[in-house]
């Protein structure tokens, strides 16, 4: 792994009147007008109107805000459903030079007021689903200085001072606004995530690096080897939440392109394959578990979904869950990234020869994370810093240096500087890497189980567990063991009508032992079957909670001599 020294170089100097151009969100916004003016943005069933609409409407957002009293460096929190006011607020905000906060809505009550107090908001846009909350919260919010109400109905609502309503304020406001240039390293945009211990962490990124990652994931996902995700002529439809990671950042790229956008409000599995059907989308990305949960939907049942490109990350998708979406006519393809990484890093890239091969082939390539995208520099170290073998088994933890990953935590100066220990970003996901540079995440580190001195990976038993077709989804965990240190227990949601225990479980595991694709010791001794598995607030299994549980699980887990 090499230390990235830098060394003097040769500097021309700019003519007088050369133009330093900054790198600024508002340049993203602008091709995708010149392209395709009366291309369309939907909102639901609820609203639809053109890329031109779309400039004015932020236009008129930034005269609004303005006259709210919000000036460069101001932070202002947004809490709504994946909408056209979302989209619009990634850019009118930032480009007045203020910080767009996306609250994470999922949040319980307190962590919410945790997060705009440390965030220091000063206006709040919030949708009437909020709006009872913020009522809650409001005098335990002391740097707030005015709501805006965002709104799918009529009744005027009551608890919180309103600056106004969204869209009459937006009427009434100057369809002009002339954005002004500043620093490209300009405070941009801000969120928060969970960690493992302590109070959520505040990550954030710099105009330039939302244009720099916008422009390469752009490339990436219109060249993804023989198998593009995302040109103009697709249509987009978000499902993963725009609060977190700007929903992966895809809604730039999409507006850069100038792409039909269709953005569904608050998610519902029927709802989000209606629109599927009813706007011709053919581009989306989610966690695998809202995967499941729409092809379990009655509207997923019955619905032909072929067509459907699905790029897949926050968690690592089983290969039950692939050959399920494969079989109704869904393109599964995998990314890598974090929170902390814009989030992408690495995405699946398939060769031609390798989209010749049957799709059950296909399949055990497109649920790894793939190969590190452009400007990404990714190592894989063991526990004394030393880079791995690529041979696609030595594990070590991932890290990473790229132009767009965040710098630092909000306030939390010694939380950054672990993040960044030895000057580069760690992620603790555990991965090997194989001669081709495909990526293979084996695990989060705090998950994998150690059992007799050897390393399980949970994520891989998830995967051959997924598999049976008694299983509907599943989750492995270690539990305390007296004698072995931990053994693996799994966690099964079953099937309508089916049933699963130990012995099935042994049953079903021990060819991959007698094929050597699986050792012994990692068959789980316990099983409990449940009727759902805990979820993060963006739809990721939750082994967090599982492991809070773990002495109730223990308890009611059947072990087997």
């Amino acid at each position: 792994m090499n230390k990235a020294t830098r060394v003097p170089t040769r500097i021309m100097p700019a003519a007088e009147q050369a133009y330093a151009y900054p790198l600024l969100i508002k340049r993203l916004l602008l091709s995708g007008v010149r392209y395709q003016p009366n291309q369309e943005i939907v909102y639901a069933d609820k609203l639809r109107y053109s890329y031109t609409t779309l400039l004015e409407r932020i236009q008129r957002l930034a005269n609004v805000l303005t006259a709210a009293g919000v000036k460069p460096g101001d932070t202002v929190a947004l809490l709504d459903w994946d909408s056209h006011r979302a989209l619009e607020c990634f850019f009118a905000v930032p480009m007045l030079g203020a910080v767009l906060h996306t609250v994470n809505v999922r949040l319980s009550a307190e962590q919410v007021r945790y997060t705009m107090n440390h965030a220091e908001d000063r206006l709040v846009l919030v949708h009437d689903d909020f709006l009872p909350l913020m009522a809650q919260l409001r005098d335990d919010l002391p740097t707030v200085e005015g709501f805006i109400r965002l709104s799918d109905a009529d009744p005027e609502p009551q608890g919180v001072p309103l600056l106004g309503e969204y869209e009459g304020l937006l009427a009434a406001a100057e369809p002009q606004f002339e954005f002004a240039d500043f620093d490209e390293h300009s405070l941009a945009t801000l969120f928060y995530t969970s960690g493992t211990t302590g109070n959520p962490k505040g990550v954030y990124f710099s105009h330039r690096q939302l244009v720099l990652h916008t422009l390469v994931e752009q490339g990436t996902l219109a060249a993804c080897g023989e198998a593009p995700l995302l040109r103009t002529g697709d249509v987009y439809m978000p499902i993963t939440p725009m609060f977190h990671v700007h929903a992966w950042g895809i809604p730039y790229v999409a507006t850069a392109l100038g792409i039909k956008q269709v953005y569904p409000g608050r998610y519902e599995p029927n709802r989000l394959v209606r629109l599927f059907r009813e706007e011709g989308v053919t581009f989306s990305h989610c966690v695998p578990t809202v995967l499941q949960m729409m092809l379990d939907c009655d509207e997923g049942r019955r619905v032909d979904l072929a067509g459907w490109k699905m790029l897949l990350g926050g968690s690592a998708l089983t290969m039950g869950l692939a050959q399920r979406a494969s079989e109704r006519g869904i393109s599964v393809h995998c990314g890598y990234g974090m929170s902390e990484s814009c989030p992408l890093l690495s995405i699946t890239h398939l060769s031609a020869e390798q989209l010749a091969l049957p799709m059950a082939e296909q399949l055990s390539l497109r649920i790894e994370a793939g190969v590190p995208i452009a400007l990404v520099d990714l190592c894989i170290v063991d526990s004394e810093g030393r880079e791995v073998p690529h041979d696609g088994e030595s594990l070590g933890e991932i890290v990473v240096r790229a132009p767009w990953l965040t710098q630092g935590y909000l306030h939390e100066p010694e939380q950054g500087a672990a993040l960044w220990l030895g000057g580069w970003m760690h992620t603790a996901d555990l991965a090997c890497i194989d001669a081709a540079g495909v990526v293979r995440i084996r695990d989060r580190i705090k998950d994998v189980i150690k059992t007799g001195g050897e390393w399980v990976s949970s994520v891989a038993l998830e995967s051959l567990i997924s598999q049976h077709p008694s299983v509907a989804s599943v989750a492995v965990v270690g539990i305390p063991d007296p004698h072995w240190g931990e053994q693996p227990l799994a966690l099964v949601v079953c099937r309508d009508g089916m049933q699963f225990d130990q012995a099935t479980l042994a049953g079903y595991l021990q060819p991959f032992v007698d094929r050597g694709q699986l050792n012994k010791w990692a068959i789980p001794r316990h099983v409990r079957c449940v009727g759902e598995l805990p979820k993060t607030s963006v739809g990721k299994l939750d082994k967090k909670r599982i492991r809070q549980t773990l002495d109730t699980v223990t308890a009611q887990a059947r072990p087997v001599a």
